[in-house]
């Protein structure tokens, strides 16, 4: 991607980053669930591991199709030699964001001359705002495909129930063949989920490779084991869930020559909704002149 906010990731998979799309593990998010009336039904006593399962999954398709919330909020990336703090905000034209601090410091004037340059971009450049559609619409149904899988790619069974909370271990499902690439990836992994047994959401999703997996016979690909990921999700407002850490730490190479070291921690934090009707413009100054930022109560480093 020539700049983060020229191709923003879908609201189901925040990124995609990773040749083998391992980011699928970031569940469906956000408003619209059939919780959202306010009726609530709590979980039978006797519902299975696999019929909870398959309740989350049912609801979390049914929450991301009738998706049409806008946030703003704030997004803190960090790699092993570069780490980002940016402000971003959500438009049903597009997203955009501003960045706030490199590395730990405040941009430089260069820096952020480009950064401006970027956003405006989007605004003035349909190709663009096209790009990251259709990115995001890509990524959504990949998104939507993996969901269903989940339920039958593992063999499921409660750990343990409290509070309004299950957690749920994983292990891959010898009867499972899975149909694509990044669906290859079930069969090497074990984890656990958290679920909210009121709301049927996922709260928390964790998994690690123990065996390595190849893509045509190690020579388009391998992913060794050893390799984590880690999802939390977080009730940011009634019934209206977002992905708000997203941690993995996976290696492995590609392509005969490319090494995979995808080592990346991401949390956004701060969220409140777009007022309704705003435009693109409206976002890009309100990040410029610091509207933004006093929203959500941030500050860049000094």
């Amino acid at each position: 991607m020539a700049a983060w906010q020229e191709s923003q990731p879908s609201k189901s998979m925040r990124r995609t980053g990773f040749p083998f799309s391992l980011a699928f593990f970031s569940i469906s998010v956000v408003l619209g669930s059939l919780a959202q009336t306010g009726q609530q039904t709590p979980p039978a006593p006797t519902l299975s591991a696999e019929k909870l399962v398959k309740q989350v999954v049912d609801n979390e398709l049914y929450v991301d199709k009738n998706d049409h919330s806008h946030w703003m909020y704030l997004d803190s990336d960090k790699h092993p030699t570069k780490s980002t703090l940016k402000l971003v905000v959500e438009t049903a034209e597009a997203t955009v964001s501003r960045t706030l601090e490199i590395n730990g410091r405040p941009l430089t004037a260069r820096e952020r001359a480009a950064d401006e340059a970027k956003m405006e971009r989007v605004l003035n450049d349909p190709a663009v705002r096209e790009k990251q559609r259709k990115t995001a619409e890509h990524d959504d149904q990949q998104g939507r495909a993996l969901t269903r899988m989940v339920a039958h790619a593992f063999l499921w069974k409660k750990v343990s129930e409290s509070n309004g909370r299950v957690i749920l271990h994983f292990e891959p499902n010898p009867a499972f063949q899975p149909p694509t690439f990044e669906s290859r990836v079930f069969a090497a992994m074990t984890g656990e989920m958290e679920v909210d047994t009121a709301q049927k959401r996922l709260v928390s999703l964790s998994g690690k490779l123990f065996q390595p997996v190849d893509f045509g016979w190690g020579f388009l690909g391998r992913l060794q084991p050893g390799g984590t990921f880690r999802v939390v999700r977080t009730e940011v407002a009634p019934h209206e869930w977002e992905i708000t850490e997203t941690h993995v730490h996976i290696n492995g190479h590609a392509f005969l020559i490319k090494s995979i070291d995808e080592q990346e921690d991401e949390i956004t934090s701060h969220y409140k909704p777009v007022p309704p009707g705003l435009t693109l413009r409206q976002a890009i100054d309100m990040l410029n002149n610091g509207t933004i930022g006093k929203q959500l109560g941030v500050s860049p480093a000094k």
